[in-house]
């Protein structure tokens, strides 16, 4: 991309204390983000305050300085709590917050903290909070990254239309033991699956057709390994059962097995990734691993994962997407008309042949 011109009371602004989101994939786009600012000024110390379930993300991101805990829950207002955490952030002075929710709750610790520049979209009206506030044209900014990346910008900036991709720095040196603590081998090509979605039942794909993907790369020599989290044990169980005794000797289920940051360095061992709309699914894109991903219910238009090596799968029906955890029409005609060979063919197409060799 070109290289972005920043003014000059921009890049004099030295430690920035960012408000991370609350899920995988929205702190996966925010590292567009995090990479601006260090092009805008590559000795910018910039602190992220978000929950902990996320620290493994921004431990991979070498643009980070610091990951600090938000110990209150999700939703939850706790006014004393949040003036108390700005209160104590106060001494460390920062130059400037960049919030990334949009709600009011979020606003209160950069405003305790005595931040002198707090930028944000206006969200829940955040009038007094904040001090550089923007008012959304969602038109103007269709993409998730692009409302991010403004903010690394003036408030007069027109919408980015190149900007760096989110990536994530993986320590290979780490993958024999992680490897040996969860009994898997590296002597078969490797499709990992991502059959969950935090979101909904209405942008999974249904398990009987991931098992089939997963048969017909397995008889072709592959392997398979099964990820998500806990929430998806019932969804991967059900796709291991409904392979063949043999098969299941070369299908890992591993979904609620491993932490965040072990998901993240054993996908690095992928050769292709095939998700849901998901979190995970951008944490594939950001190995940049070669992606088929499956939208049943919501769009790409304006979460798409952003990586090279991309195939988008969708069914065009009337009634998608309809953005809904659950099916309206109870139908779920925009995954369950979206066949199998359809995603064996985007794969075959993503994937480089021949692979490294299958061991007998």
């Amino acid at each position: 991309m070109a290289e972005i011109q920043f003014p000059a009371t921009l890049k004099t602004i030295r430690k920035i204390l960012v408000v991370g989101p609350a899920w995988i994939g929205d702190m996966m786009m925010a590292h567009t983000l995090f990479q601006l600012l260090k092009q805008r000024n590559p000795h910018v110390q910039i602190d992220v305050l978000a929950s902990g379930w996320t620290r493994q993300l921004l431990i991979r991101m070498p643009e980070i300085h610091q990951a600090i805990d938000m110990p209150i829950g999700h939703g939850s207002l706790a006014f004393a709590e949040r003036r108390a955490q700005g209160k104590e952030l106060a001494a460390h002075h920062y130059d400037q917050a960049i919030l990334l929710p949009n709600s009011f709750k979020s606003a209160f610790i950069p405003f305790f903290a005595n931040i002198p520049l707090r930028t944000g979209w206006r969200g829940e009206m955040r009038y007094g909070l904040l001090n550089d506030i923007r008012v959304l044209d969602k038109k103007c900014f269709p993409l998730m990254v692009q409302r991010y990346a403004a903010l690394a910008l003036p408030g007069n900036s027109a919408p980015l239309t190149e900007f760096p991709y989110p990536r994530l720095t993986v320590d290979k040196n780490q993958r024999p033991q992680l490897l040996t603590k969860f009994a898997l081998q590296m002597n078969r090509p490797l499709l990992i699956i991502c059959p969950g979605a935090e979101y909904g039942p209405a942008k999974r794909w249904p398990e009987h057709y991931f098992a089939e993907v997963a048969d017909e790369k397995i008889r072709a020599g592959w392997q398979v390994w099964l990820m998500g989290s806990a929430k998806d044990r019932e969804v991967t169980d059900a796709i291991r059962k409904l392979l063949l005794d043999d098969e299941r000797e070369h299908c890992f289920n591993l979904a609620g097995s491993t932490n965040l940051g072990e998901a993240i360095d054993l996908m690095d061992c992928a050769d292709a990734v095939l998700s849901n709309d998901s979190g995970l699914m951008h944490v594939a894109a950001a190995l940049q691993k070669p992606l088929a991903v499956i939208y049943g219910s919501t769009s790409p238009e304006h979460t798409p994962p952003l990586a090279e090596r991309v195939t988008i799968i969708s069914k065009k029906i009337e009634c998608a997407p309809c953005f809904e955890r659950e099916c309206p029409k109870v139908h779920h005609k925009c995954l369950r008309d979206l066949m199998p060979q359809q995603v064996l063919d985007a794969l075959d197409a993503l994937i480089p042949q021949p692979l490294h060799p299958v061991a007998n």
